[in-house]
């Protein structure tokens, strides 16, 4: 498994201490993307599965709150088969398990049935727009929120929120979401920033990306509105 950064974070990348593996390479390229020294498959250092699962039960005594261990990338669900490995060999030991990802693998159904927390990305309702802005449409992401839904499944939806890109119809999203069982999904807003911009080496694109306050409890406002779980970390 190739991996470019590793290191804990508390209850930002699932619940209590974790311990957070950023694994290579990325299928879009999000030109905001805060990780973007990881988006080569080439990035970082390879790893045996079984030198991780040594490290993480080191940490176990760090997993506090509720904590456990979390993949993330990049986009981990490219490196599907050491990634499902993994997760199964964790969940055997009593590791808790969380994944990040972009929602685009075709996989994602067999590997969360050894993940304890799910947070996925969703950055556009529109597939069209989405494709422009990060290369990847939107087909396969429907179907894995949706095949959340029905089955029950927990889920935390993140919204990266770019001026110019899809802060304009909050209901847009929200209409969407809500015409499935959310019952077991939180949404979490996340305002552009620009902490990764240095990574981008003089090639970042992205322009007056901040959204305002307001616009930030528009979307807040509406999502209320159509009786959906908003969630802060």
């Amino acid at each position: 498994m190739r991996i470019f950064g590793k290191g804990f974070n508390f209850s930002q990348d699932g619940p209590g201490n974790r311990l957070v593996y950023h694994l290579s390479g990325c299928n879009m390229h999000c030109p905001w993307c805060s990780n973007a020294d990881g988006l080569s498959a080439n990035a970082g250092k390879e790893y045996s599965t079984k030198e991780i699962l040594s490290e993480c039960i080191s940490c176990k005594a760090m997993f506090f709150s509720g904590g456990g261990v979390t993949f993330t990338g990049g986009e981990a669900t490219l490196q599907h088969d050491e990634l499902l490995l993994l997760l199964q060999k964790l969940k055997n030991v009593g590791i808790n398990t969380a994944l990040e990802t972009n929602g685009t693998s075709q996989y994602l159904f067999e590997l969360l049935d050894f993940v304890d927390y799910l947070i996925m990305d969703f950055k556009h309702y529109d597939g069209e727009i989405l494709k422009e802005y990060t290369g990847i449409g939107i087909e396969q992401i429907k179907k894995n929120y949706e095949n959340n839904c029905n089955s029950g499944r927990q889920q935390h939806i993140r919204i990266p929120l770019i001026n110019g890109v899809n802060t304009d119809l909050p209901h847009k999203f929200a209409e969407y979401f809500s015409s499935f069982d959310t019952s077991n999904t939180v949404f979490e807003f996340l305002p552009y920033h620009e902490y990764g911009k240095e990574k981008w080496k003089g090639n970042y694109k992205i322009q007056n990306g901040f959204i305002t306050q307001d616009v930030l409890e528009q979307f807040k406002n509406t999502f209320k509105k159509y009786g959906l779980t908003i969630t802060t970390t």
